[in-house]
């Protein structure tokens, strides 16, 4: 990791402290599955996030877990 990239996700602590906030309990099989899709989309979405953007193109925020 260079000092320009942020770390990577911890996706097993997000899906924990969602799991918390809404209340929930996943089994095993489900929260694997979920894991395993929060990882493709966040490789999926990476070329786009590395799309450089014009410095007068207006953003949106860019959540970070």
């Amino acid at each position: 990791m260079t000092p320009s990239q942020p770390a990577a996700p911890d996706w097993a602590a997000y899906l924990q402290q969602m799991e918390a906030v809404l209340g929930l309990t996943l089994d095993e099989p489900r929260r694997a599955e979920l894991l395993a899709q929060f990882s493709r989309i966040a490789m999926m979405a990476e070329p786009l996030m590395a799309l450089p953007l014009d410095a007068r193109t207006e953003i949106a925020g860019v959540y970070r877990a």
